[in-house]
């Protein structure tokens, strides 16, 4: 290959990684802003909208406004409560809304049509959330449940098989591959371990949903601790990236939905308890300190972190970015359910499915922790809707703190990701 071909060739690569890394910005901004700043409200009060559209950070002028406003619908279908138009003058056109009978969430979505094209946006607002209470419900054999299969996974070994990876290893880290043995197969993680003498805290990390390779966390290594990252499907962790796009478009489409109507074969069922597994594993490491142990992920990994405190007492601390799973059984009283918002068709809601999903709701392993915890999510999530959210957080009975950032939807700013590695980090080092 000649030199000029070789740099127009790395030139092209270069400028595809720069046009991909660009923001997601529109020409025109459709912006919600509700009349409480910290869009909360009492049940009774009547929130007021105000819309503006911005073309080159420009207010516009004239434009027809459509409406709707109905209960959080996360991304299905809810009863719309009111629609109609508006016309910006002055920069805005504001828009009241009906009141809330009782405790939950109420969004308005406001659409645009410019030079053809149509922008919308929408704003969230809550009703007394912390006083929003379960669907869902609390099976009487719930915990025998789940003893017995903590018992059954106590009895395989774990045999570790723990192979290190040069390549992404640092001068502080040593980075492994991690296979143990769960309940009806393996599971695998990376382990990334300072180099430095002594004994450290732990951290588990558990993933969001999807099936992908792990890479560990080095920083969590250089900052003095233990840090485990697992994946949750059963099947090696570092592989290439299309064998697992080949697995989430075939065997595991939907893997969440799988034996929903038998709770001993449900799909979550060897995944919540490969994650006492994965603090099995930190257990045995000579290297573990023996006493702080901290697990913390985001959307399905909020939720693990949850159900892992819940169920597994050598977890000292908790930090849970927008909790998927929770009260999932929203849709079938009239308000969004949990990721993956499942019970919203006739194939879904079958009286043994429902039934079956509580043994694997988050809101019902709310009901178990004990140890301080911190949380994090937005109103505007439509993935994890904040009412099902709240749902579980309200049942626990254990320090813990919530920080709302209003206007995130399934997403988070990146000083949410400082204030909650500060947090466990400080828990971990006390």
């Amino acid at each position: 290959m000649n030199t000029r071909l070789y740099l127009s060739l790395i030139c092209i690569a270069l400028l595809s990684l720069y046009v991909h890394a660009q923001p997601q910005r529109k020409l025109v901004k459709v912006i919600v802003s509700p009349d409480q700043t910290d869009w909360t409200y009492a049940i009774g009060d009547r929130p007021e909208f105000s819309i503006s559209v911005l073309r080159n950070n420009m207010p516009m002028e004239g434009i027809q406004i459509s409406y709707t406003i109905q209960p959080d619908p996360g991304y299905r279908t809810l009863k719309i409560w009111d629609k109609g138009t508006v016309s910006l003058k002055n920069g805005s056109a504001k828009v009241k809304a009906g009141k809330m009978d009782e405790p939950g969430f109420l969004r308005c979505t406001a659409t645009v049509t410019v030079d053809g094209k149509e922008y919308s946006s929408y704003t969230t607002v809550g009703f007394a959330p912390h006083k929003i209470e379960p669907t869902t419900t609390l099976p009487k054999d719930f915990e025998e449940f789940w003893n017995q299969g903590k018992k059954a996974l106590a009895e395989i070994p774990i045999n570790p098989i723990m192979t290190l990876l040069p390549e992404r290893c640092t001068d502080k880290v040593d980075v492994y591959h991690v296979e143990l043995n769960n309940i009806k197969g393996k599971i695998y993680g990376i382990l990334c371990r300072p180099k430095k003498e002594g004994k450290h805290p732990a951290i588990l990390r558990v993933p969001g949903a999807g099936i992908r390779p792990y890479y560990g966390e080095v920083s969590d290594a250089e900052a003095g601790f233990l840090s485990f990252t697992i994946g949750i499907h059963g099947i090696p962790v570092n592989m290439e990236k299309k064998v697992y796009d080949n697995l989430m478009q075939g065997a595991l489409n939907s893997y969440w939905t799988t034996n929903l109507d038998d709770k001993d074969n449900a799909y979550y069922k060897r995944v919540y308890l490969g994650c006492v597994r994965a603090v099995d594993f930190i257990e045995s490491l000579e290297s573990f300190n023996g006493e702080d142990i901290g697990v913390t992920g985001g959307s399905q990994g909020g939720a693990l972190s949850i159900i892992t405190a819940g169920l597994d007492d050598r977890i000292d601390y908790l930090a849970a970015f927008y909790p998927a799973l929770s009260d999932l059984t929203g849709f079938l009283h009239g308000r969004a359910g949990g990721w993956p918002q499942i019970f919203v068709d006739e194939y879904t809601n079958k009286p043994e499915k429902i039934e079956t999903s509580k043994y694997f709701d988050v809101v019902n392993f709310a009901r178990f922790v004990k140890v301080p915890g911190w949380y994090s999510w937005g109103y505007n999530d439509n993935v994890c809707p904040p009412a099902s959210m709240y749902a579980a957080y309200n049942l626990i009975d254990a320090k813990k703190e919530l920080h709302v950032f209003q206007e995130t939807q399934h997403w988070t700013f990146p000083e949410q990701r400082e204030l909650r590695n500060a947090w466990l980090y400080r828990q971990l080092n006390d």
